[in-house]
């Protein structure tokens, strides 16, 4: 699927959302950072493992594009029932210093092998001390076992190659894509949202982008725009012959231009939380609710050898940021879902989209609607 190919999002339902997002409100509003998708939609009928049917892809966000810049970062964990490798040596040392790819729970470590694969044929791998280097990639999942032949492990190389290389600025696609492709949210077809915000001039113009894997909550929980729509839409849930009500997980990756350090980035992330529990998440046992943050103010800070004079913006400005980012999460939960579309998977187990005209009925009940 094209990157840019258009699917509805929230705003074009009408519903209303605080804050000024940039031109794509999109994760690509941050200037730099570029999104790759590869999805994968093979077969139907009745699972047969290693065969399919297949509904699943890999996400790619490249912080500063195909070029190799460390940037600062920072990550929070609100409940660990997921992975996300390479967080220890970010946490360690401050620096993501490569793409962030999210794919299906058992995919993670054939993504890994291939971005490290990725990264030195592409000459990414950064300085060498003496002749050594290590590559320790930042790869998420959420599980997609409801409509995906998860243990078939349909994720190869190329794949990850293809999201790698194909990842652009710009607006990106939503929904049914990518490492999204076979997820649920609230018991609706989930998948993968994107969201930004553009601060007023006098808070200093920056933007915050954020780009979701949605696959968690309940329907009862679901909020939208402060409508209890879980409760007003109580039907179409998954047509399934194993009923899960408690969904998991969700990947939160915020990008930011303004001049963090790795300890006001985790800041950022601890505040994601904020914006999933407006929808209604509520980080259950059976979630891995984890989030990533990084900054691409600071080009050139990182250096095996050389002391560097960075910018670091105070602690008593960043409130527009913490706002900032709560609401953008918030909306790209939203998107995720809105974009997403009707889904038939393993053993013609059915997930359904959001009805948007319903969608719309409650939130006029509510007086929520913009038009």
């Amino acid at each position: 699927m094209d990157n840019a190919s258009r699917k509805p999002n929230a705003r074009d339902l009408g519903i209303p959302f605080v804050g000024t997002p940039g031109p794509h409100n999109a994760i690509t509003d941050v200037a730099g950072v570029k999104v790759g998708y590869s999805t994968i939609i093979e077969g139907s009928g009745r699972l047969e493992p290693g065969q399919g049917p297949v509904r699943t892809g890999v996400t790619a966000i490249l912080p500063r594009g195909h070029s190799f810049d460390p940037v600062f970062s920072g990550w929070y964990s609100l409940n660990g029932n997921g992975e996300m490798t390479g967080t220890t040596w970010i946490e360690e040392s401050g620096f993501l210093e490569g793409p962030i790819t999210i794919t299906n729970t058992h995919s993670v470590g054939v993504v890994r092998d291939a971005v490290i694969a990725w990264l030195v044929q592409r000459g990414l791998e950064g300085p060498h001390f003496r002749d050594l280097y290590w590559l320790l990639p930042v790869v998420a999942e959420t599980w997609d076992g409801i409509l995906n032949d998860i243990n078939g492990m349909h994720v190869k190389p190329q794949h990850v190659f293809e999201a790698l290389d194909s990842a652009t600025s710009g607006p990106i696609a939503q929904g049914n894509v990518g490492g999204g492709t076979g997820m649920n949210l609230f018991n609706f077809k989930g998948g993968t949202g994107t969201a930004s915000r553009r601060l007023a001039d006098e808070d200093g113009g920056y933007t915050v982008g954020v780009l979701v894997q949605g696959n968690f909550g309940s329907r009862k929980d679901l909020t939208i725009a402060g409508v209890p729509v879980g409760q007003e839409i109580t039907d179409l849930l998954p047509d399934t012959s194993w009923k899960r009500e408690e969904a998991g997980s969700i990947i939160v990756v915020v990008a930011t231009d303004a001049p963090l350090l790795p300890h006001q980035l985790k800041r950022l992330a601890r505040r994601v939380p904020l914006g999933m529990a407006r929808t209604g998440g509520n980080g259950a046992n059976g979630s891995g609710d984890i989030f990533i943050t990084f900054s691409t103010a600071n080009p050139g800070a990182f250096s095996r050898d050389a002391t560097t004079t960075l910018d670091m913006m105070s602690n008593d400005k960043m409130n527009p940021l913490i706002e900032a980012t709560a609401h953008a999460t918030e909306e790209a939960i939203i998107n995720a879902m809105v974009a997403a579309e009707t889904m038939t998977g393993r053993d013609d187990n059915v997930s359904f989209a959001i009805p948007h005209g319903r969608l719309k009925e409650a939130l006029k009940k509510y007086n929520r609607l913009n038009r």
